[in-house]
């Protein structure tokens, strides 16, 4: 009987859809990463390699703003500190990288939460 490992099905998906979204200097590309206690974003221009901007949770100054709520509101938290500071650096257009997660519940809060705060994608 097949070992059922955690997580193919999820690495698959990325990689199927990394096959068409490439983030450029001019419309970098908004990674998200959502692991079961916390939630990672970030904008990467994939043509140098570099990471422009990121939030996660586990920020400081996050951390404190975000203890105690539900995961959607930290998600939502994540998505307007990331836009904030993406217009910081002059980053108006991304392109929208789900991680292979499906678009739904924290994956959309941060989605919804950067657009309200300027981002376009």
């Amino acid at each position: 009987m097949p070992i059922k490992v955690r997580g193919i099905g999820r690495k698959s998906r990325h990689k199927r859809v990394r096959r068409k979204i490439i983030g450029t200097a001019q419309r970098p590309r908004f990674n998200v990463y959502r692991s079961l206690s916390n939630i990672y974003a970030q904008i990467i221009d994939d043509e140098s390699g570099r990471t422009l901007v990121q939030a996660s949770t586990l920020d400081p100054e996050l951390r404190k703003q975000v203890a105690g709520h539900a995961k959607v509101k930290q998600a939502s938290a994540v998505g307007e500190v990331v836009a904030d500071r993406a217009k910081k650096h002059g980053i108006t257009k991304v392109v929208f990288d789900r991680g292979g997660y499906k678009y739904h519940g924290r994956v959309r809060a941060v989605a919804e939460a950067a657009r309200n705060h300027g981002l376009q994608f």
